[in-house]
């Protein structure tokens, strides 16, 4: 057969979905063009550990080359989609590239929803890209150095307190984390500031934080979180945020690092399908995860919204490796001629860390916490990580933050204009 005539498969994304149904795909008779702007695959539920200095960028990533290499039936190619024309069976990249597909698979992920306050993006950045871990440990690790140079005792306070803006999980791994490195890995390291007197703040706007868990693991984490040093503030809805801090109900906080864990919007790409979107920008699927109307498009990941049995599929990294690998079996199936099942998410429970010997987890109803929920963590953490190398550096760096309290990764890279605004923002009138 001629390349031609084989089936071509687009991948958008490389990502848990997109990633796992190129793999999906390796003895099927396909060719597959997995597009992606980055050249790796990243873990992203260890994303806060590079944004507190806990692992290194390549700790929790790999080269998309690298893991396809052995995959003859996969081309890679880096670059930036920038809309779909469905009607041509075409991707358009912003290069002006444009690639003709067979079968379309969206897996392109989502991005930060500031629920219609984008304005609030520069002074309290999300946390989704390895770029965003490396800017946000960049203002993290500065607040302590600029407290440390600030004479007036008001403007120090500023730069000693954080607050986390969303009580999900990120929101509260990257509470406890904060609160840890504050108390435990800066002592004894400046001279004109006590690092362990900085307020970590957790907001929720909703009644408890961790709302997907069972009402007392919610409970758990807050004492724990507590234990740690975190102030848990919930029913409190953020009413602004600006270079100086922000606003709760009619109390202004003054913070000078606002992190913002509260909400996720579908990525822009979904618009061009020219398809019905819910409030987040996801495309309603069909149970096969076709898009309506286009059974040669499929969408996966966070970029999807099913529900099953009354409840939306949720969006974590599970769903996206099966939706992934049911996406494969259906493009199997329809070139076998059959017809593939239904999506069924299967839900194996959830897990959260918050600190050292602390975490939560939810096992189809074997609900513990404490140290053994910890330990549990660690260990699946561990093994889904793709590659040895992850592996093993992982649990090196873990096993040695666990016995000194110290992180291998803080040190202060880079620098952006948004650098400059701070300091400027910041400055006493004269």
């Amino acid at each position: 057969m001629s390349p031609e005539s084989i089936p071509h498969i687009v991948v958008v994304g490389g990502g848990f979905g997109g990633l796992w149904a190129t793999r999906a795909l390796r003895t099927a008779p396909v060719r597959v063009t997995l597009i992606d702007r980055c050249n790796h695959h990243l873990f992203q539920p260890l994303l806060y550990q590079v944004a507190t200095a806990g692992l290194s960028s390549p700790d929790i990533a790999a080269p998309l080359r690298h893991i396809l290499r052995k995959q003859a039936n996969v081309d890679v190619r880096l670059g930036n989609v920038e809309r779909i024309d469905a009607a041509a069976k075409r991707v358009v990249l912003d290069d002006g590239a444009a690639l003709d597909y067979d079968t379309l698979i969206i897996a392109s992920g989502a991005t930060h929803a500031y629920f219609g306050h984008d304005d609030w993006a520069p002074f309290a950045p999300g946390l989704k890209t390895l770029d965003d871990a490396l800017h946000l440990r960049r203002r993290l690790l500065l607040a302590f150095e600029r407290a440390d140079a600030e004479p007036d005792a008001a403007r120090r306070a500023g730069w000693l307190s954080f607050a986390i803006i969303g009580g999900g999980p990120t929101g509260v791994e990257l509470a406890g984390t904060l609160a840890e490195i504050a108390r435990h890995t800066l002592k004894r390291e400046f001279r004109h500031i006590d690092p362990a007197s900085a307020k970590v703040r957790l907001i929720e706007a909703g009644p408890r934080v961790l709302s997907s868990f069972p009402e007392s693991l919610s409970a758990k984490a807050r004492r724990q979180l507590e234990r740690l040093g975190v102030e848990v503030v919930t029913n409190a809805p953020v009413s602004r945020i600006t270079q100086e801090g922000y606003q709760v109900g009619g109390t202004f906080v003054r913070a000078h690092t606002v992190v913002w864990a509260a909400g996720v919007a579908g990525s822009p790409l979904a618009k061009s399908l020219g398809v019905p979107l819910d409030r987040a920008g996801r495309v309603a699927v069909s149970p096969d995860l076709s898009v309506p109307g286009r059974n040669d498009v499929f969408v996966i990941g966070d970029l999807a919204t099913l529900q099953q049995d009354g409840k939306p599929v949720p969006g974590v990294a599970p769903a996206a490796k099966q939706m992934g690998n049911h996406v494969a079996r259906v493009i199997r199936a329809r070139l076998a001629g059959e017809t593939a099942a239904p999506f069924r998410y299967r839900d194996y429970g959830n897990l959260a860390t918050i600190g050292r010997m602390a975490a939560v987890v939810d096992l189809r109803g074997l609900r513990f916490s404490g140290a053994l929920a910890w330990w549990f963590w660690l260990v699946a953490h561990v093994l889904f990580l793709i590659g040895f190398r992850n592996r093993l550096v992982v649990m090196v760096n873990w096993t040695w933050a666990y016995w000194s309290y110290q992180r291998a990764a803080r040190i202060i890279v880079g620098g952006s204009a948004a650098d400059a605004e701070q300091r400027q923002a910041t400055k006493p009138s004269v």
